[in-house]
């Protein structure tokens, strides 16, 4: 009797031993999907004739959607007749560890897109990146400014998975994750 208690006890410590070793994080497919907190964006212009010249425009709200307001909203100032070579940072600082949610626009470019408009401040806004298909995303851009103006340019990031594969550059499409209309001024 005494061996088959033997041999019970080490079959169950090593079926406790083996379901310990397995993954405990079971990748849910539905996770890739999930929107991110994004509490800063910037902005990072490098001039085309001396990319040196960088200028930085951030929008932050430390707590997120709702709640406090944001700490910091800069008004973008390009000069005149310029073509800048502009990257979008986007971070959330909520925690103990800021989280580079750029990155993850990155990696899932193929379910991501920026949109950009402008409204009273004229400049011609070109991706200049591209998702694994082909499609902008819009980490990357090229603003070329125009004449002196003041009016609004509006950056829209939009999570489309499945969506913007077959309608590329439709910003109706998916879920809005970042939305922000800055004041913008060409000098």
């Amino acid at each position: 009797m005494s061996t088959l208690k033997n041999l019970l006890l080490l079959s169950s410590l090593f079926a406790i031993v083996f379901a310990s070793c397995q993954k405990d994080d079971v990748e849910n497919p539905d996770d890739n999907n999930e929107s991110e907190l994004i509490t800063t964006v910037t902005l990072a212009f490098a001039d085309s004739a001396n990319t040196a010249n960088v200028r930085y425009f951030t929008f932050n709200d430390p707590d997120g959607e709702g709640g406090n307001g944001p700490t910091q909203f800069d008004t973008i100032r390009l000069q005149a007749n310029t073509t800048y070579f502009t990257s979008v940072i986007l971070l959330n600082q909520s925690g103990s560890a800021v989280d580079t949610i750029s990155n993850e626009v990155l990696e899932e470019g193929v379910d991501h897109q920026f949109f950009f408009s402008t409204a009273g401040a004229s400049a011609t806004i070109t991706y200049t990146d591209t998702d694994d298909n082909g499609n902008p995303i819009g980490l990357q851009t090229k603003w070329a400014t125009s004449n002196i103006s003041t009016g609004t340019a509006t950056i829209v990031l939009k999570h489309q998975p499945e969506v913007k594969a077959t309608a590329p550059g439709n910003q109706a499409l998916g879920e809005t994750d970042v939305e922000l209309s800055f004041v913008f001024e060409i000098e």
